[in-house]
């Protein structure tokens, strides 16, 4: 049956980066449904598997395939893959690497009970540009665990004349959450500083800082920066150009990504205040209030409330 990598499959095509993530998005599709993250922990394990047929019914809406509940359990693993990726048109190396991902994230403790950041993130800062002065930009972030614990991330930037894209390590610490991007040959270095991660961390804030790559001098800078964690990572595929239009709002941008926000203006008003540079005194901190204030919004998004 390879339910274990089967319910891998299925998270990593929601785009679930936790047990409690992918709980949650069977709740979505049923909020009575029989799969809770208890009984998904054995599941994973292979040490089990679900006896209640419900949580297939449930589990055949969730991937939405013109199939039966029984076809979960009866088909192989190949057919169960080739379906997903045929149906959806999904890419079947990155859903498989990205189910490889979930699996090594359960069995080294990056999971929901811990806390884990792992999962795909679009980014928004203030442009360093001087020809984009005044503009947002959208990156994104991919957060993976590699080699036991570690988690790395990958940045990228679709610029007007390049793809900038450099990976690194994390640092999560009760105190903050660290990102350095750039490695010994990359020309080009980012790091995070951010409010520390927690559960179901659908957004991460603080500063970004670095050099300017789109000028005529390479100039050190640092913005404030927002994170906002998406359900389904291949929405980033279709990001496209790096800077945001003068007038779109962030809330606008997030459309594109399937994010939906109750109160827009709302979410855009507290977005501005978190990305405005504090003018008073020498040093610019953020208010821990401020990032709350995204944390009520984003989380109401993503708990789907």
């Amino acid at each position: 049956m390879n339910i274990d990598r089967k319910l891998r499959l299925t998270a990593a095509f929601v785009g679930a980066g936790t047990r409690k993530d992918l709980a949650a998005a069977f709740r979505r599709i049923n909020p009575a449904t029989a799969f809770d993250v208890d009984r998904a922990d054995k599941w994973l394990q292979g040490r089990s598997t679900p006896r209640q047929f419900s949580v297939y019914d449930d589990w055949i809406r969730l991937l939405d395939l013109p199939k039966t509940a029984d076809w979960i359990g009866d088909s192989d693993l190949e057919t169960f893959i080739d379906e997903i990726c045929r149906h959806h048109g999904r890419d079947r190396q990155q859903l498989e690497r990205r189910a490889q991902a979930f699996g090594k994230a359960q069995a080294n403790g990056h999971d929901d009970r811990g806390g884990s950041p792992a999962g795909a993130y679009v980014c928004y800062s203030h442009s360093w540009s001087p020809y984009f002065r005044g503009q947002f930009i959208r990156g994104s972030m991919l957060i993976e665990p590699e080699q036991g614990q570690r988690l790395t991330a990958t940045y990228t930037e679709n610029l007007p004349t390049m793809r900038l894209q450099i990976k690194g390590q994390v640092t999560m610490t009760r105190r903050s959450l660290y990102i350095h991007v750039g490695g010994p040959a990359d020309d080009t270095h980012f790091f995070c500083a951010l409010f520390p991660f927690s559960p179901p961390g659908s957004v991460l804030g603080g500063y970004l800082t670095g050099t300017t790559v789109l000028g005529p001098d390479s100039q050190p800078s640092v913005t404030r920066i927002v994170l906002v964690r998406l359900k389904e990572p291949s929405a980033l595929d279709d990001a496209g150009l790096g800077y945001l239009e003068p007038g779109t709002s962030i809330p606008q941008d997030l459309d594109r990504f399937e994010v939906r926000l109750e109160q827009p203006d709302l979410a855009a008003a507290h977005l501005r205040q978190f990305l405005t540079r504090d003018g008073k005194g020498g040093a610019d901190q953020i208010a821990k209030e401020d990032f709350q204030k995204l944390v009520d919004v984003f989380d109401r998004a993503w708990l789907g409330r």
